[in-house]
């Protein structure tokens, strides 16, 4: 019998806590996500995290420890190298990555990528810099109307993307553009972590919308994970947001799409109200994409802000025999130069009304206890490679 029958673990997606001791040689040092975040702005009203222990975790401007935190709760170093989403949550269900996955913020792509993708495609390449989706189609949408020429950019994550209109480049053009795309970059040296089709509708500046038929080629982990081992054994493995696109798929039985990181929030709720046996892996987004890589240090506080008052409702839904662990999967400092993420320790918090106790943890090696405490409380081992050790015989 497993102690809890359903685990959610939910993934606050580059919520750092501190630079990690290397963070200098990432040109990080000195970041801190959460704690400049609540030194930045006025009335940081975050009752929920408060109450778990998250200003007895570290310290928060404004926001005062509490005297009996409801959670356990502890830091995580990254053992990986780089400071990706990939990455992050690889780690976490047990993969040591020891090759970082590549990004091309600054430089674009290198010259030879993007004359084997034009030969291959048939395509003149524009665009090849990071720009937000909006941004370039506004920028270049109608020259790539005009003159068929293809629309290639990144962004401060390991990506490439593609942009088509649907209408005059078509989707099935764009598709075949990108899986010629994901198999020049299974390079070392080019290797992204995403090949993304931003597809959109629209024939002029100022109506362009991207639609709903993204569609994201991905990189199936290097190795089994947790997840493989927990759906092998028939139990409910459901994904919220970009768990699918970040594991390509790879053990899951379920994934549900998100619009936003309150709609994740939404569709976790639901999820709680459901009768499942397993894990639920849920990615918020948001945080990182509309905030961190933007440095708005004050939308990211109203986001935070938002998940608080859902994680109130979520924490009203939970059994005796449910765990939830909240954490993140890197840093992203809005109030650091450059729009990159930030190599950070990340958070760590687990509660079950079932538990007596709670309070701190010592400060973790790695990422990878979360996947080895899912599968022991399951009576399952980790699969041989990975690394990490459980830690629930501490959730008492």
């Amino acid at each position: 019998m497993s102690r809890f029958k359903r685990i959610f673990t939910i993934v606050i997606d580059s919520l750092g806590v501190g630079a990690l001791d290397d963070a200098a040689a990432y040109g990080d040092a000195g970041t801190d996500t959460l704690g400049h975040i609540a030194a930045s702005v006025e009335n940081f009203h975050i009752p929920n995290l408060h109450k778990l222990g998250m200003a007895n975790l570290h310290f928060l401007a404004g926001v005062a420890p509490v005297e009996k935190p409801l959670a356990y709760y502890m830091k995580m170093k990254e053992a990986s190298v780089g400071k990706d989403t990939m990455t992050g949550h690889w780690e976490m269900m047990g993969l040591h990555v020891t090759t970082p996955f590549r990004t091309f913020t600054e430089t674009g792509f290198p010259q030879e990528l993007l004359d084997e993708l034009s030969i291959r495609t048939g395509r003149t390449i524009i665009g090849n810099k990071s720009a937000s989706g909006t941004e370039i189609l506004e920028e270049l949408a109608e020259e790539e109307i005009a003159t068929g020429h293809m629309i290639v950019y990144t962004s401060a994550d390991s990506v490439l993307q593609i942009c088509g209109n649907e209408e005059t480049f078509g989707l099935d053009e764009l598709y075949r553009c990108c899986e010629i795309a994901r198999e020049i970059t299974m390079k070392d040296e080019w290797k992204v972590g995403r090949v993304i089709a931003r597809p959109y509708v629209g024939k002029k500046r100022g109506e362009f919308k991207r639609t709903s038929n993204r569609h994201d080629y991905a990189l199936k982990p290097y190795g089994r994970t947790a997840l493989n081992v927990l759906k092998d054994a028939g139990l409910d493995v459901i994904s919220v947001g970009k768990i699918f696109d970040i594991f390509d798929g790879e053990g899951l039985t379920q994934s549900n799409k998100s619009k936003s990181s309150v709609h994740g929030m939404e569709q976790t709720i639901e999820i709680a109200g459901q009768d499942f046996n397993g894990l639920c892996y849920v990615n918020l987004v948001d945080f990182d994409a509309l905030w961190g890589h933007r440095r708005n240090v004050k939308g990211y506080a109203e986001e935070l802000e938002r998940f608080d008052e859902k994680l109130g409702t979520l924490l009203g839904l939970l059994r005796d025999d449910d765990l939830l662990i909240l954490t993140a999967d890197h840093g992203n400092d809005p109030t650091h130069t450059g729009t990159d993420h930030t190599r950070e320790k990340v958070p760590f918090l687990a509660y079950s009304p079932s538990m007596q106790g709670a309070g701190s943890l010592p400060e973790a090696e790695n990422f990878a206890l979360i996947g080895a405490t899912i599968t022991e409380n399951f009576g399952l081992q980790m699969p041989e490679g990975t690394i990490g050790e459980s830690i629930l015989g501490r959730l008492k």
